[in-house]
């Protein structure tokens, strides 16, 4: 490691994942429930959301901005319910990067979660960019962020996504010590540890390809068929390799609409029909890390 950057990481020889039963590919789905907690005015911010909707490259405006307003409660209203019952019906585990406000703001979802023994990680307080936000305001949001998550969930979060992270997010999580992971990395297609903070913080990477997001970028999936294609040859690529991990990144207001969700069946079916695959929430597979490679 070369100062504050590791850009090195486990080089030309990975160690053994040894997935349990002998999978060649652990598969790890993603539902990022953010809708309520995104910026509106309602909420005190200064202006409506302007990211990851149907309206690409919407500009931020000083009042309410209903349209966005709308597609956001698409995401709490008819798309989450959508992914789960598509996930509950195939008896397929999922973790949720949940932000506390949002999570709040809807406790049937909430129940729902548990009933089916989803993981629920924190996604944040806030649904906002923390990049240029001083350094205390996040440690209190993210003390909040896990006290508000114990009172909607009935637990404390042992994973960590804040998604736009600041400078200071990834030291201020391993400061505050209760997290199993954090999965505020992109950087690796293994878990890692993070000794940088003054302790061995385990990270369980995340994805931005292998992820609904890509709908709406200019950058992005036309159609579901190009999802589906882009997740199967990453699947497949990471089968011949072995002893790897794939994040899937969904959000109830982009993969819960109806087109993209059959996509995503048809996905999740072939993973399913494969027979190498570990499904697995985000918590088991930093545990089963735990377990074969303790922290240094």
């Amino acid at each position: 490691m070369n100062g504050p950057r590791d850009l090195v990481g486990y080089g030309a020889h990975p160690p053994e994942a040894r997935w349990p039963g002998g999978a060649k590919v652990a598969v790890q789905f993603v539902i990022n429930y953010e809708e309520g907690a995104e910026n509106c005015v309602l909420n005190g911010d200064a202006g409506s959301e302007s990211f990851l909707s149907e309206m690409v490259g919407a500009p931020s405006h000083p009042a309410r901005a209903m349209a966005m307003e709308s597609l956001y409660e698409y995401g709490s209203r008819a798309g989450f319910w959508r992914l789960h019952r598509l996930f509950c019906n195939r008896g397929v585990p999922v973790t949720v990067f949940g932000v506390a406000k949002a999570l709040e703001a809807n406790q049937e979802a909430v129940t729902a979660m548990l009933k089916a023994d989803w993981e629920i990680a924190s996604h944040g307080l806030r649904w906002i960019d923390y990049q240029s936000i001083p350094e205390a305001t996040e440690r209190e949001h993210i003390a909040q962020a896990i006290a508000l998550h114990e009172k909607v969930t009935g637990s404390r979060p042992l994973g960590w996504y804040q998604g736009r992270t600041s400078p200071n997010t990834a030291r201020l999580i391993a400061e505050e010590g209760g997290f199993v992971y954090d999965a505020d990395s992109y950087a690796d297609d293994l878990p890692y540890y993070d000794t940088q903070h003054g302790r061995s913080q385990l990270i369980v990477p995340y994805a931005l390809d292998t992820n609904d997001m890509k709908y709406v970028a200019l950058n992005g999936f036309p159609d579901g068929d190009s999802f589906y294609r882009y997740l199967r040859d990453n699947f497949e690529m990471l089968r011949a390799e072995g002893g790897r991990m794939m994040s899937v990144g969904l959000h109830g207001r982009v993969a819960g609409r109806p087109a993209r969700a059959a996509a995503l069946a048809r996905f999740v079916d072939h993973v399913l029909e494969s027979g190498v695959a570990w499904t697995a929430r985000r918590i088991d597979i930093a545990r089963h890390w735990q377990k074969e490679h303790p922290a240094p």
